[in-house]
């Protein structure tokens, strides 16, 4: 690959992944504004959260087998299209219908660009794959660390959630820019990964182990979608003493950046601790970690409320780590890279119309209370998850 395409392709990435990590880890600061702007119930939200997580899960299923059959740059050129699309229009709406319609093009759009960075990646660095990985993870915990500061920032000088919205429409109008100027070699932009089919799908659900993990995935997206767009709404609805909801708005947004911070630097030693514990134990010993800071944060919530960002920490490497047990559990990559992802679009879904019904009839702190159901779901599939003493190949 020549000089320029190289330098084009890692924007690409390390942007892209950028970009994603700040919309991702401020849809709730972003909702909780919104819940005011056009005046909705928390039922309402939850729907929008769900719906965002149908759009992911859409992409999720036909981007990967897109990709295969006309390139990675078309789809990545639809997804940045939609992406662009779906913020302006959200950022102008002013009624339900019309901010849950563009909501849904923003999670298609963010469904197809996460596919395509995650094809890109091992298509044009075949020897380095893992290293990129690492470092577009990283770009990722940086996007979901500096994000919500930024939106704290705008909002304390009265500046609108709208505004954010075209501004972050802008920074993926310079991708789509960078983008049309990329020129991948027909081989590479040809080469795909192995086609999701519904027989493979079925294969794969024969072995219990593959069903765990795939279940072991869709609760951890369920408690992390749950928490993210959830946390800001809880924690401004607490009567704590001293605090107006603007104070305690803000202070929701630095809970959720700190949060973020410990997330990203869990990922960044998460292959040193995978290297002393082993795979296994990791995902038992940080799924205790995450029910535990969970419970302790939500006690402490009112007095001691930046206990909780060490939940960040605790999910930080479940997630890779449930990734690299599946690797070795079967040789259908591809098909199995598409569950992964629909069970992520799943987790997110569903945790979105539980937590936004439930609260709607018995109040946002027992709607926030199933995270702690979920995560002692999360325990129990890990105790069940075997590594194989030999992967599959």
């Amino acid at each position: 690959m020549e000089k320029l395409q190289r330098s084009i392709v890692y924007f690409l990435i390390f942007a892209t992944m950028f970009v994603l990590g700040g919309v991702q880890n401020t849809k709730g600061l972003i909702l909780e504004k919104v819940q005011n702007d056009i005046s909705l119930d928390v039922s309402q939200v939850g729907i929008m959260v769900s719906i965002f997580q149908i759009g992911f899960l859409l992409a999720s299923l036909i981007a990967g087998i897109f990709a295969d059959r006309k390139g990675i740059k078309i789809v990545m050129s639809i997804g940045t299209v939609m992406m662009i699309g779906g913020l302006i229009g959200t950022s102008a709406a002013f009624t339900a219908a019309f901010f849950l319609g563009f909501y849904l093009i923003v999670g298609l759009g963010i469904g197809s660009m996460t596919v395509s960075v995650a094809t890109l990646i091992p298509t044009f660095f075949k020897e380095r794959a893992g290293v990129v990985f690492n470092l577009a993870n990283a770009l990722f915990g940086v996007g979901m660390i500096v994000t919500p500061l930024l939106l704290n920032f705008i909002f304390s000088h009265n500046v609108s959630w709208r505004f954010f919205y075209i501004g972050t429409a802008v920074v993926i109008a310079v991708i789509l820019l960078a983008l049309l100027t990329f020129k991948p070699a027909k081989q590479a932009a040809s080469q795909g990964q192995d086609n999701v089919t519904v027989s493979s799908i079925l294969k794969l659900f024969q072995d219990r182990q593959i069903l765990f993990v795939i279940l072991f995935i869709l609760f951890y997206v369920a408690v992390e979608a749950g928490f993210l767009n959830f946390f800001p709404i809880f924690y401004t609805a607490l009567d704590i003493a001293g605090m107006d909801a603007a104070q305690k708005a803000a202070t929701a947004g630095y809970i959720i950046a700190s949060f973020a911070f410990l997330f990203t630097i869990g990922r960044f030693v998460g292959g040193f601790i995978i290297y002393k514990l082993g795979e296994r134990r990791t995902l038992v010993v940080f799924s205790l970690f995450a029910l535990v800071s969970l419970i302790v944060g939500r006690i402490f919530m009112t007095d001691f409320s930046y206990l909780m960002m060490l939940f960040g920490l605790a999910l930080s490497v479940l997630f890779p780590t449930a990734q690299g047990i599946a690797s070795k559990l079967t040789r259908q990559a591809g098909s199995l890279q598409g569950l992964i992802y629909v069970a992520s679009g799943l987790g997110g879904a569903v945790i979105g119309i539980l937590i936004g019904q439930v609260s709607q009839i018995f109040g946002i702190s027992n709607g926030f209370n199933l995270l702690i159901v979920l995560a002692l779901v999360i325990v129990v599939l890990a105790l069940l998850i075997r590594t194989p003493k030999q992967s599959v190949g």
